[in-house]
């Protein structure tokens, strides 16, 4: 049986092969696998739950390949690390499509605004994309060696509002304060994208990988 140190979850949406390929350049001596097979998954000692795409879109397709036990047992018991989608999907509800999450953790995922303007009146586009800082607002081995406001990449129109303030471990701005990090137990994840943010993504995915919480 093949061993499975990394698990990156291929539910036919996310940036499989960029994802895949940044955790292999951390992860020297590892085993990573792209895979679709719930048992691979379940065999795995650690999981990445990558996301890009609809809310909508991501639940029918992880129902389609019979992959929601695999994944909230993944994120009831071993290293879990979502990215984007693999955040949002952890909560309860979503705005877009009017989407039930997974509900492991409570809280929201809500839209910006339709119109956001800066400091200066100046009109903010959605989705919400670039390079944007990111504040440590609690410690976590996951930070570890990254810099507090240190700039990740982001692309997205929604956002989470965790039910307890706790969960967060790291916010964003546009232009308001926003959730872009939160942990819980065994559980990590980002709205930005690590697998595109450059030193500081590979240092977090690291962190990831040799992570034994």
């Amino acid at each position: 049986m093949q061993k499975v140190d990394i698990a990156v979850v291929d539910y036919g949406m996310g940036n499989l092969r960029s994802v895949s390929k940044a955790v292999e350049h951390v992860a020297a001596g590892k085993s990573v696998v792209i895979t679709s097979d719930a048992a691979v998954i379940q065999r795995a000692t650690h999981v990445i739950f990558p996301g890009q795409g609809a809310m909508p879109d991501c639940m029918r397709e992880l129902d389609a390949r019979n992959l929601r036990s695999a994944i909230i047992d993944a994120a009831k018991n071993k290293p879990f690390l979502g990215i984007c989608i693999g955040m949002q999907l952890l909560f309860e509800h979503s705005e877009e499509g009017d989407t039930v999450g997974l509900g492991l953790l409570k809280g929201q995922v809500k839209r910006f605004a339709e119109k956001l303007t800066d400091e200066n009146g100046s009109k903010l586009k959605v989705p919400h994309m670039g390079w944007n800082r990111v504040y440590q607002t609690q410690p976590h081995v996951l930070w570890n060696n990254i810099e507090d406001a240190t700039r990740f990449y982001h692309v997205h129109s929604y956002y989470v509002v965790p039910q307890d303030s706790a969960l967060t471990v790291g916010e964003s701005e546009y232009p308001n304060r926003f959730t872009t990090a939160i942990a819980y137990g065994n559980i990590f994840a980002t709205q930005f994208h690590v697998e595109k943010s450059a030193a500081a993504g590979l240092q977090l995915l690291n962190n990831f990988v040799n992570w034994k919480p």
